[in-house]
């Protein structure tokens, strides 16, 4: 395996706590408490100078005096942590380490020091590291983790990766109150070594059908490798697990400024979305949405988007009517002799049009009646959501008992939505404890649910374009550094298949004279130069005859920092844009939408990461948010979408091609029925 986790940080042996303590509103207290309470089945030893004996387990004074040992967990002074830590590596054996400690490179320059030495000391003798600064890791064999209550192993719940042991606590509880079990839990903190994705890979790696958990939730606040998460996130998507994530910090207050339109639209935030709907990652913004689709993967997956309502409180009913009909999800008429019978068998005043309400006196026998109805005689359901509540007057474990029967031997998902959770409070518990989930809110769940529809799945590379690589090498190694000339640019345009209109870029008047007599008025004309042409005044459109060129000429270069002007047919169609830039961190995005002034009013962009294939390219324009207007309305003729797809798919190529390609803008596109052609484009480079 290519991975850095040792089994010994899975499954070991033998566990030490270093900074053991009898007090379990501390640290080494509570983990010592948690490993023995969880049942570890192998050798556990304390440290402690002070103690004899910790919690029944007899205790060291010194990590020297220590026997061999596998898993290393140490809850002291991080100005202890560096010796302690050379010790238990180099002469006890360990081979994995869970530092809890704060004091590290979350604190200062010297704890970032001192984190690097540690981790040097760790990887020379083969060994990892889990933290510091975290609340540690719990997994099917040990419980080296000091948040009680640890929740219930079970390889059918999910394995849970954070960022942050206290925000992992708080997504546990919300998840465990809902009725998620859990099969791994690591909390990285600072991930001086182990990080996310390479627990992610870690967990594709050792993954098996018949035994891993199904489903991984993320909480992530820094993204160190986004290729490698890709990587091992959609390798573990296609061979059968659910991925959901947060990642935090997504405001606009991160954005950098930028020369172009592109470089202001393509964020970090933008990139993390575009790299999430590459994996097939769902990602969600809080931790109700992380655990709400955490719930609904742990559900049979079903065909089809037919949902039928089954509820005995119209509000309720009505809102998740909705919220799922503002997804994509249908809640389908049921009609008929069977829709006759089943309604013959429930209380006057009831419905079974869908959503089914059957009233607030509708009885557990009628639920049960109503489930087998939607399973049996109604072939247009895919899926059931119940909503089941109540005002506190009487108890309703009957009908709790008949949903938990009806869901376990259901042929279609049946989806609980339990929403009184505090007047039912002992029967929630109940239908819990009986291995259930559930949703305490019927808006949550249905938003949760569009989260889910509109992630596509993992992205191949099967339908990516090939292009003139070898002129595109020859373009871009005969060119300096910063924004490269038009002549350039439109030579690697036709290296890459671009489409783009004849133009002509020049200083001098009568060339472009002759330009315009040669291939047809009217004429479009721009300053070349300027960063922003429409804001300096540089562009001039519908430029008619030869007089209205020569006057437009002399305005244009005139203009500050105009050098050339370029003239081109002017062309008809909607405009859009096609773009990319280059991240440090995430490399190239490649974004689509509306151009002209359009991107900057609507700021309707569609990010992806290159390689872009055709497939991915068409997923993009049909997900955004003007599409309608590309698919043309109110007879206006809308743009071929295949041309559209095909130039983003070489727009991707190129700048694969040519990485030094740092900064492009088509912009605008005018397309048409016929045609997708670039009318303006800039391309700056660093070599």
């Amino acid at each position: 395996m290519n991975t850095k986790v040792t089994k010994e940080l899975v499954n070991p042996r033998s566990i030490v706590v270093v900074g053991a303590s009898n007090d379990t509103t501390k640290p080494g207290g509570a983990i010592l408490r948690n490993i023995i309470e969880g049942g570890f089945k192998g050798k556990v030893y304390a440290v402690n100078p002070k103690q004899d004996e910790i919690q029944g387990i007899k205790c060291s004074h010194d990590v020297k005096d220590l026997p061999q040992v596998d898993l290393a967990v140490l809850a002291i002074a991080a100005k202890f942590s560096e010796d302690s830590v050379r010790v238990l590596a180099e002469e006890k054996g360990v081979k994995a380490f869970i530092i809890i400690s704060a004091g590290f490179g979350e604190e200062s320059k010297e704890g970032k020091e001192l984190e690097k030495r540690i981790v040097d000391i760790v990887e020379r003798n083969h060994a990892c590291l889990i933290g510091p600064n975290c609340t540690g890791v719990f997994t099917p064999y040990h419980h080296a983790i000091f948040s009680k209550p640890f929740p219930q192993s079970s390889n059918k719940g999910v394995d849970f990766i954070t960022g942050s042991g206290a925000t992992g606590c708080f997504i546990m509880d919300i998840g465990m109150q809902q009725g998620l079990h859990f099969n791994h839990c690591w909390a990285v903190g600072n991930s001086a070594q182990l990080g996310i994705e390479d627990l992610l890979e870690y967990h594709d790696e050792v993954f098996e059908p018949k035994t891993s958990s199904k489903v991984i939730i993320l909480y992530i606040e820094n993204i160190k490798n986004p290729q490698k998460l890709l990587k091992h996130a959609s390798s573990l998507i296609r061979k059968g697990c659910k991925i959901a994530a947060i990642k935090a910090g997504s405001s606009a207050a991160g954005s950098r400024a930028a020369s172009s339109h592109t470089g202001a639209l393509a964020t970090d935030d933008v990139a993390v979305d575009a790299l999430f709907r590459k994996a097939g990652i769902v990602r969600c913004y809080g931790r109700e949405e992380l655990c709400t689709v955490a719930s609904i993967f742990t559900y049979p997956s079903f065909e089809g988007k037919n949902i039928a309502i089954i509820t005995h409180a119209g509000g309720p009913a009505v809102m998740l009517t909705d919220a799922l009909s503002k997804v994509g999800i249908n809640i389908p008429k049921i009609e008929g002799d069977n829709a006759k019978k089943l309604l013959e068998n429930l209380l006057p005043g009831s419905s079974v049009a869908n959503p089914i309400d059957f009233l607030a006196t509708g009885t557990p026998e009628q639920l049960g009646m109503i489930i087998d109805a939607c399973n049996n005689d109604f072939p247009n359901i895919d899926a059931m959501c119940v909503i089941f509540g109540t005002p506190g007057l009487v108890p309703i474990f009957e009908a709790y008992n008949v949903l938990n029967e009806k869901m376990k031997t259901s042929k279609k998902p049946i989806f609980p939505i339990l929403p009184s959770t505090m007047v039912a409070n002992q029967e929630v518990k109940e239908f819990v404890k009986q291995g259930n989930t559930y949703f305490p809110d019927e808006t949550v769940f249905g938003n949760a649910v569009g989260r889910i529809v509109s992630t596509p799945k993992p992205a191949t590379d099967e339908d990516t374009i090939k292009i003139d690589t070898k002129k595109v090498r020859e373009v871009i190694d005969s060119c300096e550094n910063g924004y490269i000339d038009v002549k350039k640019i439109n030579e690697l345009l036709d290296a890459a298949g671009i489409h783009h209109s004849k133009d002509i870029s020049t200083d001098n008047v009568e060339e472009a004279i002759k330009f315009a007599n040669e291939v047809g008025y009217p004429q479009v004309m721009k300053v070349v130069g300027p960063v922003h042409k429409s804001d300096v005044g540089g562009v001039s459109l519908n430029v008619k005859d030869e007089a209205s060129v020569r006057k437009e000429f002399e305005r244009l270069i005139h203009i500050k920092d105009t050098y050339a002007v370029q003239c081109y047919p002017m062309l008809f169609g909607t405009e859009i844009y096609i773009g990319s830039i280059k991240t440090p961190m995430f490399g190239h995005q490649v974004l689509c939408g509306l151009g002209g002034i359009f991107i900057e009013v609507l700021k309707d962009v569609r990010s992806n990461l290159a390689p872009v294939g055709v497939k991915e390219a068409k997923d993009m324009i049909k997900s955004l948010r003007s599409y309608k207007i590309i698919q043309g309305v109110r007879g206006q003729e809308g743009v071929n979408e295949d041309m559209y797809a095909d130039q983003i798919a070489r727009v991707s190529a190129l700048v694969q091609a040519a990485p030094e390609i740092v900064e492009m803008d088509l912009n605008p596109l005018l397309g048409s029925s016929k045609s997708v052609v670039a009318v303006d484009a800039r391309i700056r480079i660093e070599k």
